[in-house]
């Protein structure tokens, strides 16, 4: 479906309006597999419901691992780090973390296991783990290209104690070991390559820590021992999802919040929230919190100076090619930019009416949404790819935009 995006700039009132969204998606992945290895029965509240945690949650019972919901609740019954199924086949369809987190568990698991995913995920950058996965005892058969999925996992019940990963590509190759490592009857040593955001790294430490490991970092090591528990967790609301909505109130001067949002979160887009009380314009670093790459470029014109946004070289690797994703739309627009190997410098100005290619990215759906809510006749191409993440915003956003207009 397309959306004809409501140019609201100017009709709103200041009342205060509050949003509900969604578990974070993030942090819900990792709930999952933290519970699925922990011992007994984990019992987690507000989870994602979106395509990519629903996808995780039926890979998971796919691997024989007993899991109910009931609505936002979920409870998994935790195999103690060891599946009793030797064989499965399971489906990571387009879910990065799904596709990055389970084969670091197979590989620390005394089976075969076959591994498909969606045409989009075959594309996206999975030979680093893959790489490490096999140093530490795992074996591969690929079933089209040379480290690139489909393919069966073998795993190994006698993994080594020491790897290295490179994360430059991915943060979650690092975040999948360090869950799985839990498996492994003996203590784990990994060894950080390259260079990353690590916020993401820094969740996966609290969780793990949060489910009883014992997870310690130094010098850029880190090692991973002790067992998972089950318990009761709480998933706190999704921040990539929120800062739609503060980045609303930047361009429009609105007064949005999202419910369930604190000062101190562990997720790394909390920080962009922070950085949009005051950003104008001018050179930022987002590779601490990459995914609002994509939202920061969609309200650039609407900023008082030029936008640099530099260190995102990875995003190319997401969904799409964001930087260049970023630079067609806005080229559309009528934005002027200037588009690097590792970001884009945006330049302020008045967008024109265009139609958005979304290029099956949920994250350039919801960005670019914004750029319309100032400017007239955007129109957002197959705007149902945001159910990957947010299944309803485009039914939010219009719930917002009657509200803001509303004078009762």
């Amino acid at each position: 479906m397309n959306y004809e995006v409501k140019n609201v700039y100017g009709k709103t009132l200041s009342k205060k309006i509050t949003v509900s969204v969604t578990g974070s998606k993030s942090i819900t992945a990792r709930a999952y597999l933290l519970a699925a290895i922990a011992n007994g029965e984990s019992t987690l509240y507000g989870v994602s419901l979106s395509d990519d945690c629903n996808t995780f949650l039926n890979c998971l019972k796919a691997l024989g691992i007993p899991c109910s919901a009931d609505g936002a609740t979920v409870k998994i019954q935790g195999c103690g780090g060891r599946l009793e199924k030797k064989y499965a086949e399971i489906n990571v369809g387009s879910a990065g973390t799904a596709a990055r987190f389970l084969p670091a568990f197979l590989a620390f698991q005394d089976g075969e296991y076959k591994i498909d995913c969606s045409a989009q995920m075959k594309a996206r950058p999975i030979a680093p783990l893959i790489s490490t996965l096999e140093n530490l005892g795992a074996s591969f058969t690929f079933l089209e290209k040379q480290n690139c999925f489909p393919f069966i996992i073998k795993g190994t019940a006698s993994p080594k104690s020491h790897v290295s990963v490179n994360i430059g590509e991915s943060s979650q190759f690092l975040s999948a070991l360090l869950i799985s490592a839990v498996c492994a009857k003996n203590p784990v040593k990994i060894t950080v390559e390259g260079s990353h955001g690590l916020s993401y790294v820094n969740m996966t430490a609290d969780m793990l820590w949060s489910f009883g490991a014992d997870v310690k970092e130094e010098c850029g090591a880190y090692s991973v021992a002790g067992k998972c528990t089950a318990k009761k967790y709480d998933i706190e609301p999704d921040l990539s999802a929120a800062c739609y909505f503060y980045a609303m109130n930047k361009i429009l001067g609105t007064n949005i919040s999202v419910k369930g949002v604190m000062p101190h979160s562990m997720q790394g887009d909390a920080k962009f929230i922070e950085i949009l009380k005051t950003f104008n314009g001018g050179k930022i670093d987002m590779s601490a919190f990459s995914d609002q790459a994509l939202t920061l470029a969609a309200i650039a014109p609407y900023l008082k100076e030029p936008t640099d946004i530099c260190n995102i070289a990875h995003i190319r690797k997401q969904e799409c090619d964001r930087i260049s994703a970023i630079c067609k739309n806005l080229s559309a627009l009528g934005v002027k930019t200037e588009e690097r190997a590792d970001g884009v410098k945006i330049y302020p100005s008045m967008p024109k009416p265009a139609i958005i290619q979304t290029f099956g990215d949920h994250r350039v759906a919801m960005s670019f949404a914004l750029t319309g809510l100032r400017c007239d006749g955007v129109i957002i191409e197959d705007a149902e790819v945001c159910s990957k993440t947010f299944k309803d915003f485009f039914d939010v956003l219009s719930e917002i935009c009657v509200k803001l207009a509303d004078n009762n």
